[in-house]
């Protein structure tokens, strides 16, 4: 099994792209990550929020495939502790999927078509974080998850 997370907008801050390569070379040692950037939308002034939800929505579907098992990081998600996720993470790669895809929207979330395709949502948490930020609290977590199925002291119980 494979893993990508599909973001919108690229992340300016030069520490937090540290970081996230920092864990995205340390998560390369467990499982193949992708990391795929869709770049933020020109000219939305003119766009109402459900359009560019729409707009991103397509570009999001360019990415997955037919056969991928698709998770929204959504607000209104089921939320996991470190080592349920890491439960959920073994499910999946139990069942014999080739590719789960983590998806984190733009500014005002995903549009229908995005909900409609999704085969589940996940919180991270009940607190409102930039998109920037939750890209690394999430491949953060997905490591921690494969330590923690590996039993490695990374996760203190």
């Amino acid at each position: 099994m494979t893993i990508k997370l599909i973001a919108i907008g690229k992340t300016d801050n030069k520490q937090l792209i540290q970081l996230i390569d920092n864990y995205m070379k340390r998560l390369s040692h467990y499982i193949k990550f992708s990391l795929e950037i869709i770049p933020d939308l020109k000219n939305t002034k003119n766009l109402s929020e459900t359009q560019q939800k729409d707009k991103e929505g397509e570009l999001i579907l360019g990415k997955i495939n037919t056969t991928d098992v698709v998770i929204l990081l959504d607000e209104n998600g089921k939320q996991f502790d470190s080592v349920s996720f890491s439960s959920y993470l073994q499910k999946h790669m139990n069942s014999g999927i080739k590719q789960l895809v983590f998806v984190i929207g733009g500014p005002y979330g995903f549009s229908e078509s995005i909900y409609k395709k999704a085969n589940g949502k996940i919180s991270l948490s009940k607190m409102t974080f930039s998109h920037q930020m939750i890209r690394l609290f999430f491949i953060e977590q997905l490591y921690r998850g494969f330590t923690i199925l590996k039993n490695e002291p990374y996760h203190h119980r």
